[in-house]
Order: C-alpha cells, then sequence, then structure tokens
C-alpha cells in the first residue's frame, strides 16, 4: 500500500507531537510495500507471519526512502530510523490525531456483504452537496484505514471509511482510530469464519460499529435479525422490508424487469434487476437523507451509478450477458448473486461459473453443498464449478442437466465455450484468491 500525503508539512508536526521525533526530511508519501517506495516516502516496516519489511530497508533508502518507521534498530542502514513498539500502532495513533482536526460527519460502513458496494453509492450519492473523502480499493484495515484518513484535507466536507473484520477486536481497533460519527452494518453472515469461529463472534466484532457511536447515530438494518439485536447505545435509525422502522421500504418489480423501491412513501427507480443492489440504495438512501439531500438528488445519484469492478458487473460479449461478480465470495452473497442472474429477463441459457469460497473453516463442505443445493432451486441450464471446496457444490446438484467439476480453469472454459449460444446469461462467481476474473477475461477475449 502506498499513498501521497496531500499536506507534507503538517503531517510532519502531527507525527513530531505524536512520536516524540523529529522527521530528518520532508515527507511527501508512506508506504507499507518496499516495491511501491517512492522518493520521499516514509517506510513502514511491517513484521508480517511470512516476509518481514525490516528485511527491505537497504532496498528502500535506494529508492529515495527519507525514513522508516521500524520496531527493531538494523545495523549499517543508511536513512533514518524511527524505532517503536509497533510501526502498526503507532501510524494508527498519528492517523487519529490527524482525523481529529476535521469536525466533519465521518461514515463507518462494514458488514459481511456489500461494504464497498454501499461505500461507493454512498459516495456517488453524497457528491450531489459535499466534498467526499472516501476510503480507495481495499484500504479498510489496520494498516488501510490509518493511510485512508491521512489522506483527509480540510477542502472535504464529508468522510466515508470502509471497515473490514478477519478477526474479534478489529472493528474496535479501527473505530479507536477513525472516530466515526455514523455508522452502518450492512448485514451479518457467515464470513471469514477461520479467523472468528462463529457467527455470534462476527456478530459481537461487527456490532463495536455501533457500540463506538455512543454520541453518533447507528443506521440499523431492520431485516437483519443479527443487525437488529445488536445494542445501540447512541441515537439509532431503522430502515427495513417492514412498517415497524423509522424508513420504512417496499420493493416491486417493473414490467420489464427493473426493480423500483419506495423508501418512506417516495419511489426510487433503481434502473436494476438486481435485489442486492437494491437492498443497497435503501440504506444509502436513509443515510443521505438524513444527511440533508432531497428525494430528487437521490434518485439522480441512482440514476447515474455505475457499480465497482467485479461486482455484479455486467458486460457483454455479442448477444451474451456476462455478470462479473468475482471481487470475492460468501454463502450469502453467492446466493443473492444466483438470484441477480435468475432474474435476467429473456432466452438463452443461465450458466453459473463458481470458484472456491476461501475462510469458512469448519462450515467450508456445509456452505458449499448450500450452494449446490441453491442451484437445484434456481432451474439454472448449467453449473461448472472450479477449484477444491467446490466439489461438494457439484456433488449434490441434482436439478441442473449440464453440470461438471473442473481441476483447471482451461478445461473449465473448454466445456463452457462449447455450449454457448445466443442470449446466454452467464455468472462467474467465486473468493478473490480464485481470480474468476481470467475467465470473465478469456469469454471477453473469445
Amino acid at each position: 500500500m502506498r499513498i501521497n500525503l496531500p499536506q507534507p508539512n503538517a503531517f510532519v508536526k502531527i507525527f513530531k507531537e505524536i512520536v516524540g521525533c523529529s522527521l530528518d526530511l520532508t515527507i511527501t508519501g508512506i508506504a507499507t510495500d518496499s516495491r511501491e517506495v517512492c522518493s520521499g516516502d516514509l517506510y513502514i516496516a511491517i513484521s508480517g507471519e511470512r516476509v518481514d519489511g525490516h528485511t527491505f530497508l537497504t532496498d528502500v533508502f535506494e529508492k529515495g526512502a527519507t525514513c522508516a518507521l521500524v520496531n527493531s534498530k538494523v545495523k549499517n542502514i543508511d536513512g533514518q530510523l524511527i524505532k517503536v513498539n509497533d510501526p502498526i500502532v503507532t501510524i494508527g495513533q498519528v492517523a487519529n490525531a490527524w482525523r481529529n482536526q476535521f469536525d466533519i460527519p465521518v461514515i463507518g460502513i462494514t458488514g459481511s456483504n456489500g461494504k464497498t458496494s454501499s461505500k461507493e453509492l454512498l459516495n456517488h450519492i453524497l457528491g450531489a452537496q459535499y466534498q467526499v473523502h472516501v476510503t480507495a480499493g481495499n484500504f479498510n484495515t489496520s494498516i488501510g484505514l490509518p493511510l485512508t484518513l491521512l489522506r483527509l484535507t480540510g477542502e472535504d466536507t464529508i468522510s466515508i471509511l470502509e471497515m473490514g473484520a478477519n478477526q474479534p477486536g478489529d472493528i474496535a481497533e479501527l473505530c479507536e482510530i477513525a472516530q466515526p460519527t455514523h455508522g452502518l452494518i450492512t448485514n451479518i453472515a457467515p464470513a471469514h469464519l477461520e479467523g472468528f469461529g462463529t457467527i455470534e463472534a462476527v456478530a459481537k466484532t461487527k456490532g463495536e460499529l455501533f457500540n463506538s457511536l455512543e454520541g453518533g447515530i447507528s443506521f440499523i438494518n431492520a431485516a437483519d435479525n443479527r443487525v437488529n439485536d445488536l445494542s445501540v447505545p447512541g441515537e439509532s435509525i431503522s430502515f427495513g422490508l417492514t412498517p415497524e422502522c423509522d424508513f420504512p421500504a417496499d420493493i416491486h418489480h417493473e414490467k420489464d424487469g427493473p426493480i423500483t423501491l419506495t423508501v418512506d412513501t417516495e419511489e426510487i427507480p433503481t434502473h436494476s434487476v438486481n435485489f442486492t443492489f437494491a437492498k443497497n440504495v435503501i440504506a444509502c438512501t436513509v443515510i443521505a437523507r438524513t444527511l440533508g439531500l432531497n428525494w430528487d438528488e437521490i434518485r439522480e445519484g441512482v440514476a447515474s451509478f455505475q457499480p465497482p469492478k467485479g461486482r455484479c458487473e455486467v458486460k457483454n460479449k455479442g448477444s451474451i450477458t456476462i455478470i462479473d461478480d468475482t471481487y470475492n465470495a460468501n454463502l450469502e452473497s453467492t446466493i443473492a448473486a444466483i438470484d441477480y442472474l435468475k432474474a435476467f429477463s429473456g432466452n438463452g441459457q443461465r450458466i453459473f461459473v463458481f470458484g472456491d469460497m476461501f475462510e469458512l473453516g469448519a462450515l467450508s463442505q456445509d456452505q458449499h453443498r448450500r450452494v449446490g443445493e441453491k442451484c437445484n432451486e434456481a432451474e439454472l441450464s448449467a453449473v461448472f464449478t472450479v477449484g477444491d471446496e467446490t466439489v461438494a457444490t457439484d456433488a449434490v446438484i441434482t436439478q441442473t442437466k449440464v453440470h461438471a467439476h473442473f481441476d483447471n480453469k482451461v478445461d473449465l472454459l473448454t466445456s463452457l465455450k462449447s455450449i454457448l449460444n445466443n442470449d446466454d446469461k452467464i455468472l462467474v462467481k467465486g473468493s478473490r484468491g480464485m481470480e474468476m476474473e481470467t475467465i470473465v477475461e478469456a469469454m471477453l477475449e473469445a
């Protein structure tokens, strides 16, 4: 990870206040990856399980780094080393001091699914009235979130921070750094179970966002029982597909397929058949209304929004439609993606290409089987799976005439291409490590 610092002189001042050490030279950027270091950077040396960033200190100074934050002194290094107990904790403390300069709304967004899509949609909608500072890419961890905050400037009038979690306590740590004033938990579902162990641990960790908002506003997804059951010490605003909430919503399909929402009696066309997107629209609408946007601004924002890369991104190869949902996968998002595939109107086959879902721990086999059971219900034309875990998915498919498991993507692509016809719809999904986007790319290039 790497950022350019928008205000280097101000950063140097705050760095000295927090760390108690002056920087010999001006810092114009911060990098945590030695391969990305540029001249003028502060290098954060991180001791990981597989790689120790301290081993690259000579390289980063040769590239022009002006300083390195380290947890141990290294001899024979031609550059300024600042030793601290934990470089990640230290840069988080600096980022917290930086954030506290600004009296603006700071919205934290977490959840098992839909964090990034909701963040991007909210960013797009709020742009009608605000200068938005927003998490870029995957800068949503204890390493990335501080770097995100250090790009906040006096020109920004609102901040949207995505918060990711892989283990208990992660969200509390991020909230301590970011000090959010508003918070949204999109949903709570089995995800990253290798790090959490149980869904109860997932819920407790996600709930740390609401716990941090004693003086702020928590946005409650009343349609998610686990979110609805969380304690909320501060003000709460609820929304969902029920009249018993602050912003009741309803979903209905137009004759030609797209979904139109009714939120608090106002109609919002989504221009999409994606039910998951529609749920994101409800949440973002509620936040936008709370922050002062009018209904027309919200409708315009929804209408002009384009989904992020790899998240139910619709692409076309001639008359064939390819749904690229390859950014990541867990059980809930995969089932939602299959429903999205089913919702497409018109003739042609509906084909599902599925790669392994990672980080599910002891529940992996069961959850991959449940995807197969969903395929049985969905009346799909074909299901092709690849990887180690999706063997369990293919094994339970009985209602789809064409289904097969493959050890590699090359053989899968050969079989997939052999059955394609005009007007077919293909959904491609799998966890990030499966790199299922390579199948999408191969289909578009064919």
